[in-house]
C-alpha cells in the first residue's frame, strides 16, 4: 500500500514537472518569436509637414528609398493624427512642418504621445515650428529664434540661415546606433545659425562651417520618448547624399527602439 501510495504521488509529481517544463518552452518560443517580429518589422512612421515649402516630388522620393513604412499628413489636418486612438498605429513621427501656432487640445495631445513612448524625428526646418509653445523647446531639444531672445540675461540676435553652402559634417559620436558605421561627410545643405541648444542634448554631428552653429544633429530624452532633432535637410542635393540617408534611417530606427 505505501509502495502503491509512493508510486501514485511520483506520476503526478512527474506529471506536473512535465507541464511547468511545457509552459516555460512555450513562453520561451514566444518571446523569441515576439523579438524577432519586432526586429524584422519595418518601423511605421507618421510623416507630418506644412508650413514650410519643398520639393514635394524629391522629398517623396527620399522617404520611398528608406526600409520603413509611412503615411504623410498635412497641415491643418496633421494636428488629429496625435489623437491617442490615432497615433497608437505609429512607431515614430517624423516632423518636417513649420506651423506657427498649435492649439491647447492639440499641444495635451502632442505630450501625451511622447509619453506613450513614440519616437520623434525633428527634421531640419521642422525646429522653427510652435515658436510661442515654449514646451517645444523642451522636446526639440533646441530652437530657431525669429527674432531676438535671451540667453543667461544676455540678448541674443535672431536665428540665420544660408542657402547652398558645401561644408564637412564630423561625427561626434561614432558608436551611437544613429551614427553607427558613418564617417565624417561633405554635404551641401542649408545652414542654420544662432540657434539655442539646450545643454542637456547629446551631440552626434558637428560642423566647423562658420555660416553654421556648431551642433548639426543631437539626441534629446523626452518624457518617454526618444528624440533626434537633425538640422540638415532642405532639398534634394542633402537628400541624396547616402550618409544624410543612413542618419536619417537610423534616427528612425533608433527613436522606434529596433
Amino acid at each position: 500500500m505505501d509502495l502503491f501510495f509512493c508510486v501514485s504521488l511520483w506520476k503526478r509529481a512527474a506529471t506536473r514537472l512535465f507541464h511547468i517544463a511545457m509552459i516555460l518552452t512555450c513562453l520561451s518560443v514566444c518571446t523569441v518569436f515576439d523579438a524577432c517580429r519586432s526586429t524584422n518589422e519595418k518601423a511605421h512612421v507618421l510623416i507630418v509637414t506644412g508650413g514650410h515649402d519643398y520639393d514635394r516630388e524629391e522629398f517623396k522620393r527620399l522617404l520611398d528609398a528608406l526600409p520603413v513604412t509611412y503615411e504623410h499628413v498635412e497641415h491643418p489636418h496633421a494636428h488629429a493624427m496625435l489623437k491617442a486612438g490615432v497615433i497608437a498605429k505609429y512607431d515614430v513621427v517624423l516632423l518636417y512642418d513649420m506651423p506657427p501656432e498649435i492649439p491647447e487640445e492639440a499641444q495635451s495631445d502632442f505630450v501625451a504621445m511622447l509619453e506613450q513612448g513614440k519616437g520623434l524625428v525633428v527634421l531640419h526646418h521642422a525646429l522653427g515650428s510652435y515658436p510661442r509653445w515654449p514646451e517645444y523647446t523642451n522636446i526639440a531639444g533646441g530652437k530657431y529664434h525669429f527674432s531676438q531672445w535671451v540667453k543667461d540675461s544676455t540678448v541674443c540676435p535672431p536665428s540665420e540661415y544660408a542657402h547652398d553652402m558645401t561644408f564637412q559634417i564630423r561625427v561626434a559620436d561614432k558608436n551611437h546606433p544613429v551614427t553607427k558605421g558613418v564617417s565624417d561627410f561633405q554635404i551641401i545643405d542649408e545652414t542654420y545659425n544662432r540657434i539655442e541648444t539646450l545643454p542637456s542634448v547629446h551631440p552626434l554631428l558637428v560642423t566647423d562651417e562658420p555660416s553654421s552653429c556648431p551642433l548639426i544633429a543631437w539626441t534629446n530624452s523626452y518624457r518617454k520618448a526618444r528624440v533626434v532633432t537633425i538640422l540638415s535637410g532642405h532639398d534634394e542635393k542633402a537628400w541624396q547624399n547616402p550618409s544624410f540617408q543612413k542618419i536619417l534611417t537610423q534616427a528612425i530606427l533608433w527613436t522606434a527602439k529596433r
